[in-house]
């Protein structure tokens, strides 16, 4: 056997199926049977949606806390949210509070659901005394434009009088004329927001929150047309309030127009950024540290397509293993040729997953198996002494020198570790 490498497992969730949390202790399950000699680091990743909090908590250094929120349609619900060790950072992610999985297919109703819980986890991370908040925004069942978020947080809006004549259109508020920010609560001052946000959508229009991802939250065509009317108006409102015009802004769309909102209030705010999901997720995981001391990086999501180019996690994985000199493997459920090349491009491999072809109901209802056989497959290859950033090459990946040697130890913060290793730290 080839001698003994330590490899950085970084996988995405399998959507719908396995949490990055799971992919990762299925590979790396599957790489121990072919070599048990090597060191693995778990590394679950996400991409500012479902599946933030686990992958940033297993990383460790991570204290879970619990607030009583409201779920999109106004029900009370108990939601999660991360503070650092020290008490000086957060995270939050939008779907605990104002998640489409929250809302079972035959309730949604996109016209009317809010985004109040999301205000109200940002004001639990100012009542925690944290002022430096990630927030990720994505798998919203919302297209509220931010209006609850902003709403929880202190800004209040008026209807329009009769004798105005301003035509009730149905939305969030149907009656919408004014926005008055002057309630802000006033420790937003201090709040340096990074926003993981992973699309560039506008706010209105074709390309804009209603058109594109309306229909995913169930959103009929009339809906749509309804919705983005009322997001219309509602950033008339929003945009005289704060000053600032935020509607064409590249992710003002984002999470049912939820990037809008905050970007309204960017003056408001001690600082505020939008960063590709993945990259705040690497940085709060803090993966160029266990990259430092790889020889190998293993990545992978439920697909690897043609919205892999556009940044989704394994790409992300990917330009990091090569900015630091290592050849990088991507797993995925579904291949397609578009992702294959986008990742070659920057020097990875993809394996696929499927064994046989198979629906994707099938595929998702597989489990961790077919994954830990990848996982195994990819090692032996490995053992063989192919390169696998270079196959015309003979011999293993980099090494870096000094590693430990010995019986697998995989690097797992996890409260129930895997029964059939017998070393953990």
């Amino acid at each position: 056997m080839s001698r003994p490498l330590t490899v950085v497992i970084a996988p995405d969730s399998f959507k719908g199926s396995l949490t990055s949390v799971e992919v990762a202790r299925a590979l790396a399950a599957g790489w121990a049977r072919a070599r048990p000699d090597d060191t693995l680091v778990l590394a679950p990743l996400a991409d500012g949606g479902e599946g933030t909090l686990a992958a940033i908590e297993a990383a460790g250094g991570w204290e879970p806390m619990e607030v009583l929120v409201h779920d999109p349609l106004g029900h009370p619900l108990t939601a999660r949210w991360l503070r650092s060790a020290d008490g000086a950072r957060g995270v939050v992610e939008m779907a605990q509070a104002s998640g489409l999985s929250l809302v079972p297919a035959e309730a949604r109703n996109p016209v009317e659901a809010l985004t109040c819980g999301t205000g109200e986890l940002v004001r639990a991370v100012l009542d925690a005394g944290v002022r430096r908040l990630t927030l990720g925004i994505g798998g919203s069942a919302t297209t509220d434009g931010g209006f609850g978020c902003l709403v929880s947080l202190g800004a209040d809006w008026e209807s329009a009088s009769p004798e105005e004549g301003t035509e009730q259109l149905p939305g969030p508020a149907p009656g919408l004329a004014r926005m008055s920010l002057d309630g802000l609560d006033p420790r937003l001052a201090e709040l340096e927001l990074r926003i993981a946000c992973d699309v560039t959508n506008p706010l209105l229009g074709r390309a804009g929150a209603a058109a594109v991802y309306g229909p995913q939250k169930g959103a009929t065509p009339a809906q749509v047309a309804l919705l983005d009317a009322w997001l219309a108006r509602w950033a008339d409102a929003l945009e005289a309030a704060s000053s600032r015009t935020e509607r064409d802004t590249p992710g003002a769309g984002a999470a049912g127009g939820l990037g809008f909102g905050l970007l309204c209030l960017r003056d408001r705010l001690h600082s505020l950024e939008l960063v590709p999901g993945v990259e705040l997720v690497m940085a709060d995981t803090d993966l160029d540290a266990k990259l430092a001391g790889a020889d190998l990086v293993l990545t992978g999501e439920g697909r690897i397509d043609a919205q892999t180019a556009f940044g989704k996690t394994a790409l992300g994985v990917a330009r990091r293993a090569a900015a630091a000199g290592l050849p990088c493997i991507a797993v995925g459920g579904g291949v397609e040729p578009e992702g294959v090349a986008a990742l070659a491009a920057v020097g990875a491999v993809v394996v696929p997953v499927a064994e046989r072809p198979c629906t994707v109901e099938e595929a998702m209802a597989a489990g961790p198996s077919p994954l830990e056989r990848a996982g195994e497959r990819i090692a032996r290859l490995v053992g063989l002494g192919i390169d696998v950033a270079n196959p015309s090459t003979a011999g293993p990946p980099r090494r870096t020198p000094g590693m430990d040697r010995g019986q697998v130890v995989i690097h797992d913060t996890f409260d129930d570790p895997l029964p059939e290793f017998d070393e953990y730290t």
